[in-house]
């Protein structure tokens, strides 16, 4: 028989018990993960940009960390977010291409970090360009949904809200901004994961009408290449033939938005570019605001990134992105997470986008069910200085609708960055970057560059047999 005294003891253990659960789970982190559309590195404020005021979104570096190496896996819309979703490289998860044909069967099926969380308990929230396949429904993972077919548009837009469709009368970023603000002033007993993706700093760049006096002043003037730089780059003297996605799938195109200054004023392309930045800064800081008066700010995990960035100008190259060069592959990364990460820290390893899904699985303390590519950050958040990767691994496949850009693997790291063509090795490129940072010199068929090619050549047959 027990004792009085003993049964006691075994209550008060049990409702201990249950209050540190309880404690654990009222503590367990947030996250708001923020994407924009082809904004390369150097479009915010904090990383350098000579005239583009974006104070909410420098905040985030600010108050924690700016990445500078932070790459994308694939510099594409729809193979990069798969690849921030679910930690895997394209040529495992399947989204390869931006191909509206097919990809919503694969999209459909992913594993992503907030499918993941919510199996976990987390209330999670998808708000935006989802752009794998033309299907806006709902997929898996997600109890709030807020999405639009493909690109989408900037004014007026159609979306599909938790099921329901409606047509939006006003400026894209704008109502994301406010879905989610509202999602985070909710009253809720569970953690959240919240994504936002925007449609901004897409083509056609369509800035809200308060902003489009912003920057005119601006006066934009691309980099004009020096002669060697496209004679030493085989891959650029071709002239491969175009056609509209439309034509290749057979189908009626599809009503455009207006495309402003492309090709006869880049000048007036950029001052758009910023002046639709300006908007999501707008939300940004609207979101801070709104997670400060909740009580939730230093309990959020808030990462700001982008799809892929972007060349103006660069190797001859106006309104590009999918190739391998820096300008395209590399993005900006701002994580704000007080817990881990203390106000004003710069990281230069070097990291990528699959670096996302297993940080965030880590911090929630979540074990993923199936094996990841990429890498903790949580040792970075730390020490920034702490061991990393020796070098980044970025592909991309050729797409029927941009047949200039063949597919490519490239391996970069912090001197070196060697670009194969899977289709004609030919064509290989070879930089160091520590003497050529604008990636101007192919020294591939330079003999006095045969050490470091081939040893580029070792990494990158490693780092493919490591993503199988």
């Amino acid at each position: 028989m027990i004792k009085s005294s003993t049964l006691l003891a075994v209550v008060i253990l049990a409702v201990f018990l249950t209050h540190i659960g309880q404690a654990a789970e009222a503590v367990r982190p947030n996250f708001v993960v923020i994407v924009t559309d082809d904004q390369r590195y150097d479009m915010l404020g904090c990383t350098g940009h000579p005239v583009l005021k974006t104070p909410h979104i420098d905040r985030l570096g600010r108050e924690g960390m700016l990445f500078r190496n932070f790459f994308d896996a694939t510099p594409l819309c729809s193979p990069s977010r798969a690849c921030y979703l679910t930690g895997l490289y394209a040529h495992r998860h399947g989204v390869t291409n931006n191909d509206r044909v097919g990809l919503d069967i694969i999209s459909h099926t992913l594993m992503t970090f907030p499918r993941r969380l919510r199996e976990k308990g987390y209330e999670t929230a998808f708000l935006g360009k989802w752009h794998m396949g033309g299907d806006d429904s709902r997929r898996p993972g997600f109890d709030r949904w807020l999405s639009f077919r493909g690109q989408g548009v900037y004014l007026d837009s159609v979306v599909n809200d938790d099921g329901v469709v409606r047509q939006l009368d006003g400026y894209m970023t704008d109502y994301l901004n406010q879905q989610a603000v509202d999602f985070v002033r909710r009253p809720r007993k569970k953690p959240f994961c919240l994504v936002v993706a925007h449609k901004a700093v897409h083509v056609p760049y369509l800035p809200a009408p308060r902003h489009e006096k912003l920057y005119t002043d601006y006066h934009f003037r691309p980099p004009k290449p020096p002669a060697d730089d496209l004679a030493s780059k085989p891959v650029m003297q071709r002239r491969p033939t175009r056609k509209a996605w439309y034509e290749l799938e057979g189908v009626a195109p599809e009503p455009a938005e207006p495309r402003r200054g492309r090709g006869s004023d880049p000048a007036s392309v950029v001052r758009d570019q910023l002046r639709c930045l300006t908007a999501i800064d707008e939300g940004v800081g609207r979101l801070l605001n709104a997670l400060e008066r909740t009580g939730q700010l230093d309990r959020t995990f808030i990462c700001y990134t982008s799809d892929n960035g972007y060349l103006m100008g660069e190797h001859g190259q106006m309104d590009a992105k999918r190739w391998a060069y820096d300008e395209s592959v590399r993005v900006p990364l701002l994580v704000r997470y007080p817990a881990l990460i203390k106000p004003g820290m710069v990281c230069d390893r070097l990291t990528v986008n699959v670096d996302l899904a297993p940080t965030i699985l880590e911090i929630a303390g979540v074990k993923s069910v199936t094996p990841k590519h990429g890498q903790s950050l949580v040792p970075l958040f730390r020490d920034p200085a702490a061991a990393g990767r020796s070098a980044v691994l970025t592909e991309y496949f050729l797409e029927k609708v941009a047949p200039k850009v063949p597919s490519w693997q490239a391996v970069r790291s912090v001197r070196w960055k060697y670009i194969h063509y899977t289709e004609n090795g030919d064509w290989d490129e070879l930089y160091d970057l520590q003497k050529d940072p604008h990636e101007i010199h192919n020294l591939a068929r330079d003999a006095a560059a045969a050490e470091p090619l081939a040893a580029m050549k070792r990494e990158l047959q490693w780092l493919r047999d490591a993503t199988r």
